[in-house]
Order: C-alpha cells, then structure tokens, then sequence
C-alpha cells in the first residue's frame, strides 16, 4: 500500500515529518518499505498561459508559442507538441531553471528561431516513467506565475507500507489515518461525506442467490454521466502518488475512493445489463472475457455478478469487458458490495489474476463500508463527470454478515503478557480510540471488536493491540526465569545432528527444499502418490504436498546441472505427506542424491561415475552408526521412480522403511535429465533406532577360518547366500565375509561365483577340526538344497 504524505495528513497530521511517521508506524507492526519524493528535484517552473501559437517558418513539427510566465512581457519559446493550444496553462521552465537528471535551461536557436525556455511534459517533470505523448496541461484555475513545485503541491513524499495479511483494515487512507491518529492521540476527520439525495426514480433491480459469499450488495443508477471529461489534475496526482494510473473519471473515482476508504467498487455501463443484477455462484461451461481480455472458463466455485444474459463480472476479482465503461457509456450503474474473504480468497490466483480489489477482499473489508463508500464515490462522479443520481438499491441478508465479536480482557492476564502493570483508564483509551467498544469491569475490561477489524477475535489479540500502540520499547526487558531439569537421553537413539554429520563427512551438502512440489514433477516420480493439494499455493509449480523427498531433490539436481555442477552430493531431511486430507501421514524422512564423477576431478582420480553400490555404501556407513547394521537388509524391488534391476527395498527388522536405486531411464528422458542419478529415501524413526554397545572381552583361544565358493545362478542374491550359511554356522561363528565374485572361464554360463569367508572363535576353548568340518558339512548340505548352489572345487 503506497500512500502520499499528504494525502494523509487531510485526515491526521502528527507534528512529525515522513520519516518519523514511517518510523512510527512500523513500531506499531506496520513495516515501512520505502519513503520516497514524489518528484524529482527541478527549479525554475512556473505555472504560465499559451498566448499565441504559430508555425515555425522552417519547421513542420515545429510552433513559435508565445507565452506569459508571470514576469510581465511575453516570452518567446519554440515548441514540438502536438497538444499545445492557446489558451492552455502550463507547466514552463525558464531561463536559468533545472530540470531532472542537471537538464538546464538556456537561450537557444531552433532552426533560427529565438526559444527562452521550454514548456515541459510530464515525463520531463519526472511525473510520469514513460515518455509523455505531449505537454502537460493544467486546470483553467491554474495562477499564471506561481511554482509549478508549489501548484502542484510536489513537496511531497510516498511512503509504501508492506502490510501482513490481518490488517487488511489499513489499505486505505482512512485505515492508516486511524493507526496514526491512535498512535498520537489525534483526531482523525476526513473530508465531509453525506449522502447523496436521489434526483431520479431510475433503478436496477438486485438479487443475490449466494447469500453466505455476498451478505451485502448495492447498486445506484447515474445518468447522464460525461465520460469524456477529463479526471482533475489532484485526483490524477493522488492516484499515481498510490501506484494506480489514471484510465477515465470513472473508473478514477472509484479508484480514489478504494484508495481513500478501502472499499472497491465497480462501474457497469448501464446500457448493456439486461434484467436484473443476479449474485450468484458459476454455473458449468460459462465463460466471461474480463476487462484485461482475457476469457476464462469459470469454475462452479466463483462467485459471479450476472444479468439475465449471463456473467457481468467476477466478482471481487475483475468486471468483464463486455459490461464496462467506455467512450459511450452515459448511464452507469455503480456497484458497491462486501463479499466475504473465504468466497474471494485464492480465486484471483488460481485464474491467474492480482487486482487491487481481490487483494483487499482476502484479507476482509468492513462489512458496514459498502454504503458510505457508494455515496462518496456519487458525490465525486456528480462533481467531475456530472449527471443524476437515483436511489441506493440494496439487498441485505444481516444473517450471514460478520457479527461483532466479544472479548474479555483480563488485568491480570494483560500484566503477566506484558510484564508491566498499566493503568486502566490508558487501557481503555488505547482501546477506545482504536475503535472498539470498551466497558470497564473489575476483572478488567469487555471489549466489542469493530467492524473493520477482522483479526480481533481471542484475548491475545486485544494484548498484542495494547502492547504495540504503548510501545514496545516502553515495556520492560526481562529474561524467563525457569527451573529448568535435564532431560534423559536414550542412548540407544541416533540423533538426526550424527546423521547428518555421517554424510556431511561423506562430501555431501544439506538440501532444503520445499514441502509442496509441482504436480507433473510427482507425477513424473510417483504416479500412485495421493497427497493434499494446495487451496492458495505460492505458485503452479508449488501446489502439492510432496509424497517423497524425491521431487525435491531432483528439482535441485536440474538446478545444479543447469549451472554447469556436473557432481552434485545432496542430502535431505524432512517431512513427506501420504493420503488425502482427512487421512493424512506426515513421516519424517531422510533422503540422498548423487550424481557424476565417483570422486572430485583432480590428478590422480579416476574418471568413474557414482553407481548403485556408492550409494548403497554411504548409506550402509549410516545404518552402521546404530550399531546394529545386522537389522538391516536390502531387498530387489520395483520404485515407479527407480531403475528396474537396479533398485532394492530397504528393510529395518523385516519391516519395509525405504528404497535405493537409479533413476529410472524413461522418467529422466520425460525430465530432461540427460546423466544419471541414484537416490535413496529412508524413513528416519529406523534410522535413529541404535542398540547400546556392550562390552565383550577378547577371547583367548585362536581363530579357525574356512574359505567355501560356491557357484549359483546369476539371478541368486548374495544375501540369500549369507543367511543360509549364518543360519547352520553355529553360535562360535564370529564373522563372515564375501571377498570374492566372479562369472567366466570355469563357470557355467548363467552362472556366478561366490567365495565366503567364515571364521569361528570360542570364548571359553579351542575349537577342533572335527566341530568345523560338522559345521562346513551343514552349511554346504543347506546351500545345495535351498539354493541349489554347488561347492566349487
């Protein structure tokens, strides 16, 4: 929200200069963005009167003007407008004078012809950003002679507020009036609004279908309004001094009067509404092209103004084209009404669309605004544009409007918040001049909200408000005093800081992405993944709720490798979000992607990728820090986002918790990744599951190892392997490795080698051949019949 100093100043003026106001406010929660000049620094305008006009003798473009600045005689200037007319006043820089970017003044000849000064266009004022298409041409009233600086009241600053969505009661000038005159105890009194006395029968009948999305709606016919006239040169100033451009004196006046009050309003031409103002929800398969041209199909959950014919406009949002103001139009029919935020909110977004309007309508605007807002805008039009005004038509469901809520303030509560004891007669004014109804009780006050303050509802809310216009450097500094015990720690649990150390150590950098991802990206990764979609996403592209920690981290991947980062080594842990809303699961998990070169480039590296088996391994190095890694297994499976033949089921205990593997060839094609990538997700509660070590003493008695290979299937997992040799090894076996694998000369085709290594200890005595041979015997007997596997000689 940008608003002129000046403006503001009609309605309170605090003995303090712009800067001190921002300061002021944004104490108060209000965050001042910027304070800027309105204009750019010049000197040497004055206000002057075109006296005559003639062609230049060598010049077609060109007119010989003579000019009255103030000073007594003529002056004499060359100009190249268009627009220039006798008559005219204008903006004049003389002789000597200086305009934006050290533009001086200075006696010229144009094309022989004698020029004393320029008479200016707005964009050489540093009025207006673009170029001007002529001069610029003041009211008839202008005084010839005085600053243009001082005419046009350009000693002036913007300030622009950046206002959090529950205080939608300060979009306007009236609002912030009333936060500045609250903070120094002023009187806030705007300029006169009375209502305006029909002077005509004419009316427009009005119903409203959608009573709960539009509690309130009124509409007043003007005749004979002019159109053609132009929009007053303050209105103009003030308009562009908020941000708004000035388009026609009716869509001006009801600019101006958002701007002033709050309260967006709405011109429909009159001649082009046929039976009746209808308020009302979309219907299937209809459409309206707006005022920017754009044509939308609407949705069955927007809230439309419609004719009998069809859609006049969306509202809260945009008019349509069809229905709006033009060069023709001499009959309007002025629509001013209070929507509720739920029906408006999220609408403008999800049509692609921000409008002024919309974005006051979200955040709520006062319910009892609708008909000063309707009369003030009437009183302006009447002024500018001319015309007769008929009666206010209104449709009201009291029912479903806001109601004025009630809250209780307790003293003691207020004391304890604020750490300070305040009297309760600054309480109650604080209160009061905010607006709101106080009556005084003795266990403190009963407080009625206003009807423009929406965010008011609970006692903390009246807290934050008594804090903030007290002033938070007026409360006390005090540290929470607290007997704080120490909390127990399970040593058995893995804390997520030695996770991520574990990969951090491993060369891998932490990624934080977004809990909502693009939809065709999750689609693309997990086309069985149901998780919410959002009502108001920040953007398309961040409108579901991420089932996996995948799309997040292939979305980083793209955005490394689209800068030139060939090895990229991410790591993620966070939430992920399965099943519809009423059924929701939100697991924390843990995520990893690795990408290019097995090692950093440098002399003595290799050139290899990173495969399956690095990942598994860094992932095996976590699982390791539990102390338990016999807990873990890996099993082939199927990933709708992985490599098939490359991807493996984590298990925890027996139970599924997570996947490993490449990602699979046809999504990266559909992505547009052209290298590949191994991912691993694991759910972090088994991660952080440890066991507590225990001591065990060295045995004393020697080591008996035994080397066995066997030749099995290729298709033959290695674990099936281990868990049949653990299974009759015995309780003496202290460990057993795989250290070989091999498939070639001397093996079967479609068949491999696998060599294990098993060694046995006693903790108590030696053990014999004749045990070991015993337990070779089982183990070959097992793996034969459950693998047919055969020992290899």
């Amino acid at each position: 929200m940008k608003f002129s100093e000046q403006w503001l100043r009609e309605w309170v003026s605090p003995q303090l200069d712009a800067q001190a106001i921002a300061d002021q406010i944004t104490m108060a929660g209000l965050e001042v963005d910027a304070v800027e000049a309105v204009a750019a620094a010049f000197s040497g305008v004055v206000v002057a009167e075109v006296l005559s006009k003639k062609k230049h003798p060598d010049a077609d473009k060109l007119n010989v003007c003579s000019v009255n600045d103030g000073t007594g005689a003529p002056v004499q200037v060359v100009c190249g407008a268009a627009n220039v007319a006798v008559g005219q006043k204008i903006p004049f820089a003389q002789v000597g004078g200086v305009l934006p970017g050290d533009f001086k003044i200075k006696k010229a000849k144009l094309r022989g012809v004698e020029s004393n000064g320029m008479i200016c266009s707005a964009s050489e004022l540093g009025l207006e950003e673009e170029t001007s298409p002529g001069i610029l041409v003041l009211s008839e009233a202008a005084p010839v002679g005085v600053s243009f600086r001082e005419y046009m009241q350009l000693d002036d600053m913007t300030i622009e507020v950046d206002l959090t969505p529950n205080r939608g009661d300060c979009l306007s000038i009236k609002g912030l009036a009333r936060e500045v005159g609250v903070l120094n105890r002023l009187p806030v009194s705007g300029p006169q609004m009375t209502p305006v006395p029909a002077t005509i029968d004419d009316t427009f009948p009005v119903r409203v279908d959608a009573v709960e999305q539009c509690p309130r709606y009124l509409g007043r016919v003007i005749k004979g309004v002019d159109v053609q006239v132009e929009t007053p040169l303050w209105m103009v100033e003030r308009l562009r001094r908020s941000g708004v451009r000035s388009i026609d004196p009716v869509v001006d006046v009801t600019n101006y009067v958002m701007l002033e009050l709050g309260q967006p309003l709405h011109a429909f031409d009159r001649d082009n509404l046929h039976g009746g103002i209808c308020v009302r929800m979309a219907q299937p398969s209809e459409r309206l092209t707006l005022l920017d041209g754009q044509d939308v199909a609407l949705r069955q959950d927007t809230l439309l103004i419609a004719d009998e014919r069809g859609p006049l406009a969306m509202a809260g949002v945009m008019g349509g084209e069809n229905s709006g103001v033009n060069e023709q139009t001499h009959t309007i029919f002025l629509e001013s009404a209070f929507f509720a935020p739920l029906a408006i909110a999220g609408k403008a977004r999800s049509y692609g669309l921000h409008t002024d309007a919309s974005h006051r309508y979200e955040r709520g605007v006062d319910p009892e605004l609708a008909s000063v807002a309707i009369e003030r805008a009437t009183q302006l039009l009447l002024e500018i544009c001319g015309g007769q005004a008929g009666p206010v038509t209104e449709a009201v469901h009291q029912q479903a409007l806001p109601a004025a809520k009630t809250i209780m303030l307790r003293e003691a509560r207020l004391e304890a918040a604020l750490s300070k004891q305040l009297p309760g007669d600054e309480v109650s004014d604080i209160l009061e001049r905010l607006g709101l109804q106080v009556e005084r009780l003795e266990e403190g006050w009963k407080v009625k909200a206003a009807s423009w303050r929406f965010d008011i509802a609970i006692e903390e809310d009246l807290i934050e408000e008594v804090a903030r216009v007290h002033g938070y450097n007026n409360l006390p500094v005090r540290r929470p005093a607290a007997r704080l015990a120490l909390r127990p720690a399970n040593e058995s649990t893995l804390t997520l800081a030695r996770l991520r150390n574990q990969l951090v150590a491993r060369g891998y950098q932490e990624a934080v992405t977004y809990s909502f991802v693009a939809p065709d990206l999750q689609a693309a990764l997990l086309p069985d993944a149901v998780s919410p979609v959002l009502a108001n996403p920040i953007s398309s592209d961040l409108s579901v709720m991420r089932a996996s920690l995948f799309p997040g981290l292939v979305r980083a991947l793209e955005h490394n490798l689209n800068r030139q980062q060939t090895r990229v080594r991410l790591f993620e842990t966070g939430l992920v979000f399965n099943g519809p809303l009423d059924e929701l699961s939100q697991v924390p998990m843990m995520g990893a992607l690795v990408c290019g070169g097995r090692e950093a480039e440098g002399w003595s590296g290799g050139k290899a990728a990173v495969d399956f088996y690095d990942l598994k391994g860094d992932l095996e190095s976590v699982l390791a820090l539990g102390g338990a890694a016999e807990d873990w297994r890996f099993e082939p499976g199927e990933h709708s986002a992985l490599h098939p033949g490359q991807t493996a089921r984590v298990l925890h205990k027996g139970k599924p918790v997570g996947w490993i593997g490449t990602l699979h060839p046809q999504v990266r094609a559909k992505l547009g990744l052209k290298v590949d990538a191994v991912l691993f997700e694991v759910r972090l509660d088994a991660l952080s599951q440890g066991a507590i070590p225990t001591f065990e003493p060295l045995s004393r008695y020697p080591e008996v190892r035994r080397d066995l290979a066997f030749t099995v299937k290729e298709e033959t997992p290695v674990q099936a392997l281990l868990d049949c040799a653990k299974s009759q090894a015995g309780e003496s076996l202290k460990d057993i490795k795989l250290f070989d694998v091999y498939a070639g000369k001397g093996v079967a085709e479609g068949y491999k080698s696998i060599a294990l290594g098993l060694t046995w200890q006693h903790a108590s005595r030696t053990l014999n051949d004749e045990e070991i041979n015993q337990l070779v015997d089982a183990i070959v007997t097992t793996v034969r019949t459950e693998l047919n596997a055969d020992l290899r000689g």
